[in-house]
């Protein structure tokens, strides 16, 4: 596969993240449409709920959209997510991880954020893409592909 695109984006508190701050661990990046809206919501509070085990595993989260720093700091609040929701109203990294594309939603095609997962190892590598997500076992499908990756190594 490829390697992860440089990014500096920073999260709901202000603080700037780099995959330099993640080298050396196995890391998630998904990136999302908006948030505190249904999906979103169940998708970031299943990486919550699982985030003792991916924590145990040497697995970080990153989640990404292009909302607000407010935005994110409100939806982190609200559902007490433990992990870096990225803030990139630029759209420079969302593009570059090739998130961003045509969208259809009722009956209407337009650009937007698609929602994608890539599973990076510790090099900074992308091993997996995830285009069909299913926002409640998303977690335990990284969980199971790492665990079959780290029996390659």
């Amino acid at each position: 596969m490829s390697k992860i695109p440089n990014f500096s984006l920073p999260d709901q508190t202000g603080k700037l993240h780099s995959f330099s701050d993640y080298k050396g661990r196995w890391l998630v990046v998904y990136f999302y449409p908006k948030d505190d809206t249904p999906t979103c919501t169940k998708e970031a509070c299943s990486f919550r709920d699982a985030i003792d085990i991916l924590t145990e595993q040497h697995i970080a989260v990153l989640g990404i959209s292009k909302d607000s720093i407010k935005s994110h700091k409100k939806f982190a609040d609200k559902y007490h997510l433990p992990f870096p929701l990225l803030s990139d109203e630029s759209k420079e990294t969302i593009k570059a991880f090739g998130a961003w594309g045509k969208k259809r939603f009722m009956g209407r095609e337009f650009e937007g954020i698609l929602r994608k997962t890539y599973l990076i190892d510790p090099n900074g590598e992308i091993k997996k893409v995830y285009e069909k997500i299913d926002p409640i076992n998303q977690p335990q499908d990284v969980m199971n592909d790492i665990t079959e990756l780290r029996k390659l190594d």
